[in-house]
């Protein structure tokens, strides 16, 4: 008998059980989104502003909020938690932060608790059958999707499954900056899509550009070029995140995010 069969059957099941029940999400010390605390920013500082590579902080006016936060293109570098004087950003966990409105991405000083609450459309609460387009993508996306169906997340059993053609999808999974090659691609799988369709944007490169976004070959992410029903920022997202996107979409877990923050 093969070493690796024998050393899987003393073993037994290796998947865990979070997503259904109480688990190993495998994130531990994971870094996420930088926290931000307005009340000992420094009104005249912009350190993280300049430091920043895709313009996911900037500068404003407003002495209460001296900086305005996008995480929607934030890459989660944790380059504004090093050049911050007075710890205003500091590294959190924080990494499941798949929103349905892209507003929920920005930081707020109020937040609407129940914004992220929704029903999905009726037939869509059991399972999904998701058709992933690659539209410039550095792999890095690609790489997490990839451990999905490994033994330790195996995602089908959430009744989560990829599938080879638009026309048996409910989902248009999209990665990458969509460069301009594949623009025509990209639209023709969502044409050929039945409805109801919905649109995910996985990775800070499809919802806003990332660290290529407006450049010579490509866009800003599918703003302007798909109607995009969930966000999911992060260079990449690990595969926790993407499976908590899923379960959210299937309104089996609640959003965890309004307002640029994690609820408490």
């Amino acid at each position: 008998m093969p070493f690796w069969t024998l050393s899987g059957l003393r073993r037994g099941n290796a998947s865990t059980k979070w997503g259904l029940r109480d688990g190993d999400n495998g994130q531990e010390g994971v870094l996420g989104m930088p926290r931000f605390d307005p009340a000992i920013c420094e009104p005249s500082c912009t350190a993280c502003a300049e430091i920043c590579p895709t313009e996911a902080i900037t500068a404003t006016p407003d002495a209460s909020a001296p900086i305005a936060i996008d995480y929607g293109k934030c890459v989660t570098c944790q380059l504004c938690v090093e050049a911050c004087p007075t710890g205003a950003l500091t590294c959190s966990h924080d990494w499941a932060f798949g929103v349905r409105r892209r507003e929920d991405l920005h930081w707020h000083a109020e937040r609407d608790e129940n914004a992220g609450t929704y029903k999905p459309p009726a037939g869509f609460t059991r399972s999904l059958h998701v058709r992933h387009v690659d539209a410039g993508s550095c792999n890095g996306c690609e790489s997490e999707l990839q451990a999905l169906n490994n033994p330790f997340y195996n995602l089908h059993r959430l009744g989560v499954f990829f599938t080879a053609s638009p026309r048996f999808a409910d989902v248009l999974l999209v990665t990458g900056p969509v460069t301009h090659a594949m623009r025509g691609p990209l639209l023709a799988t969502y044409e050929a899509m039945p409805e109801p369709r919905w649109v995910m944007a996985i990775g800070t490169c499809a919802v806003a550009g990332g660290t290529a976004g407006g450049g010579e070959f490509c866009a800003n992410g599918l703003e302007g070029i798909l109607p995009v029903d969930f966000y999911l920022p992060g260079c990449p997202p690990n595969p926790a995140a993407i499976i908590e996107a899923f379960l959210v979409m299937l309104a089996r877990k609640c959003q965890a995010v309004t307002g640029g923050r994690m609820h408490d």
